[in-house]
């Protein structure tokens, strides 16, 4: 099983790597033709500096080294882990770790589907889509901000681990803002109410979203020692309360943030009972 995993692992890294490059180049036409048709404006008119190029994030400004190790000690602030058992509980530091993250959620989310033609295929695409949206929620925008935070197997003197085989679990601490009308995250509202959105810190809160763990390890409080982690960077980030979604049927799930302190929202509306959603939530 193990040896299946790391050459899924390895065939997904390879071709989204080659992925990668052909979007680049791509990207890097495309702006160079238009740079060469761009019209030059009048002389007597003051010209704006010279604008940089977009950045383009992909493999070529720095490629991904999928064998690169974790983060010694001394590079991590004791008030930015949490360390329990055999693992420690941090944010994402890197490219390397961001991309872990995602093929670990791919991997969940189509772990009950081995037996599907295409799962390499899906694999391979949800990775790459979460790979760069994990990159982009990680950039505040308009108040709003993400953690990735990580789940990883602690280094020994005598074992090294790179990060592809170091990391166990991840989720995402998202900080947003209720939007004028909203009395809980993602409620339905008058288009009307929009107007009235202003960004306080008594309408911010928390949400977690995109929880999981490797097969291997779970049941070994890997899930609870992250919540932990993250309700604690909550607090630090001066939130009062954390919302999560949870599926009706996951009875495991809603058992884990119940014991956790959440409580659920008793307000059943068309939307949740639609999509099959318990809204609950942890005053802090």
């Amino acid at each position: 099983m193990t040896k299946k995993r790391s050459r899924r692992i390895a065939k997904v890294q390879e071709e989204s790597m080659a992925n990668a490059e052909k979007i680049t180049e791509i990207k890097a036409k495309e702006f160079d033709e238009k740079m060469k048709n761009k019209k030059i404006e009048e002389l007597s008119v003051e010209l704006p500096a010279q604008p940089h190029p977009p950045h383009l994030e992909s493999s070529r400004d720095r490629a991904l080294q999928f064998n690169r190790g974790q983060p010694s000690d001394k590079d991590l602030d004791p008030d930015d882990v949490f360390e329990f058992g055999g693992y420690v509980a941090r944010e994402a530091m890197c490219d390397e770790e961001y991309w872990t993250a995602a093929f670990l959620r791919a991997e969940t989310h189509w772990e009950d589907r081995n037996h599907d033609r295409y799962v390499e295929s899906h694999l391979r695409k949800y990775t790459g889509q979460e790979f760069n949206e994990i990159k982009k929620r990680r950039k505040v925008q308009f108040g709003n901000k993400c953690r990735c935070i990580v789940t990883m197997k602690k280094d020994s003197k005598d074992v090294k681990r790179p990060v592809l085989k170091s990391m166990v679990g991840t989720l995402d601490l998202r900080t947003r803002h209720l939007v004028g009308g909203e009395t809980f995250p993602e409620e339905r509202v008058k288009p009307s109410n929009f107007g009235s959105f202003r960004m306080t810190r008594s309408n911010r809160y928390g949400y977690i979203a995109n929880l999981c763990v490797s097969k291997p390890a779970r049941r070994q409080g890997v899930a609870t020692n992250m919540l932990h982690f993250a309700i604690k960077q909550a607090k630090l980030d001066e939130l009062e309360q954390v919302y999560v979604h949870v599926e009706r049927k996951n009875k495991t799930a809603q058992d884990l943030y119940k014991k956790m302190g959440f409580q659920m929202i008793e307000r059943a509306t068309p939307q949740l009972e639609e999509k099959q959603l318990y809204l609950l939530c942890l005053e802090i």
